[in-house]
């Protein structure tokens, strides 16, 4: 293994000068010495200790991104597109800043405690955050913080959102446009205060102010984590025959529940018109090509990754909430009943 004694042998320069040089602190040293001294590092292939590292300098470099969506299962969490979107599109952004993204699923408060004191990371980013014993125990953490599609608000802790209610709302006004009045709304199991239940209030807005009556029975609650789950929301939508149009608060749902529609004999979209909400590429590839509510995932993202740079640098965003927007991704997946 290369150690600094090695680098100094080789440079003729002190062990300390070359620590100073590898821990950025560049601003002690000649630019002469430091490319002397890097170049050396390159020809003997020098891997700092990152351990020790921390410890000098207190930082780790680590910043963690924390699932807390729990589900009925524990499916990996790369297997969610939008989670799969966001750590890459973070990660590349982090990564010319010299920090390295660390990936943990946890599930309660005394496990987040647990994680925080074993591992010395600098930053966190968190999806599924509610104001609830959980989100008290993060909010005393003392690191920067940065929240993905999230509706609690704190002090010191940023969020980037997005338009739900708009984008549900859209979704239900196409439908209406259409000359759809019977209408259902199919999602995971709503919570008070979150995305989910964001996206049911703007359907249930477009169909008041349409001055279509709000149904309760055509509004389906199923998690979309397995076949069996979505081919039991399925079965549950196929019973209201009447329904001409569904509106759907995940792509991951619409399309899960698109087979169990198929073995009841219902036709997308000659019986029944369904719209989904992310615009994930697997709406493009589905049969028929999925309608649509379209978020730009890589951009919140990036929004999020740079939040997180400014805090990491001492700096206090300016806007620390932000909140992008929607529009409506039209695809094959919706009849025009007004052509009838």
């Amino acid at each position: 293994m290369v150690t600094l004694k090695d680098i100094a042998n080789l440079t003729g320069v002190s062990t300390t000068t070359i620590s100073n040089v590898i821990h950025g602190r560049s601003n002690r040293v000649s630019p002469e010495t430091v490319d002397k001294v890097n170049a050396a590092i390159k020809e003997l292939g020098y891997i700092p200790n990152m351990s020790a590292r921390s410890l000098a300098s207190k930082n780790s470099s680590l910043v963690a991104f924390i699932n807390h969506v729990i589900t009925g299962n524990d499916r990996n969490m790369l297997e969610d597109p939008f989670h799969s979107t966001a750590i890459g599109a973070i990660e590349r952004t982090l990564s010319p800043n010299g920090y390295y993204l660390m990936l943990r699923t946890v599930k309660t408060t005394e496990e987040l405690l647990s994680f925080l004191r074993n591992w010395n990371v600098d930053g966190l980013f968190l999806t599924g955050i509610f104001y609830d014993e959980f989100f008290d125990a993060l909010s005393s953490c003392d690191i920067p913080v940065v929240l993905l599609d999230s509706y609690v608000r704190h002090p010191g802790i940023c969020n980037v959102g997005l338009e739900d209610f708009q984008g549900s709302y859209l979704a239900t006004r196409h439908l209406i446009e259409k000359g759809h009045r019977r209408i259902g709304f199919v999602t995971p199991k709503l919570r008070d205060g979150g995305v989910l239940q964001e996206r049911f209030l703007g359907y249930k807005s477009a169909l008041i102010q349409a001055s279509i009556p709000f149904d309760e029975s055509v509004v389906f609650e199923y998690e979309m984590d397995t076949e069996e789950s979505c081919q039991a929301a399925a079965d549950a939508i196929a019973c209201h025959r009447d329904i001409t149009g569904l509106v759907a608060s995940a792509d991951k749902l619409a399309v899960g529940i698109m087979p169990g529609l198929r073995r009841h004999g219902i036709r997308i979209p000659e019986d029944l018109s369904l719209i989904g909400f992310d615009d994930l590429p697997l709406c493009s590839l589905v049969t028929p090509p999925l309608t649509s509510i379209h978020q730009d995932m890589q951009k919140k993202a990036e929004v999020a990754a740079n939040f997180m740079l400014e805090l990491l640098n001492g700096s206090t965003p300016s806007t620390p909430n932000i909140i992008l927007p929607v529009s409506l991704a039209e695809r094959e997946s919706v009849r025009d009943l007004n052509s009838r």
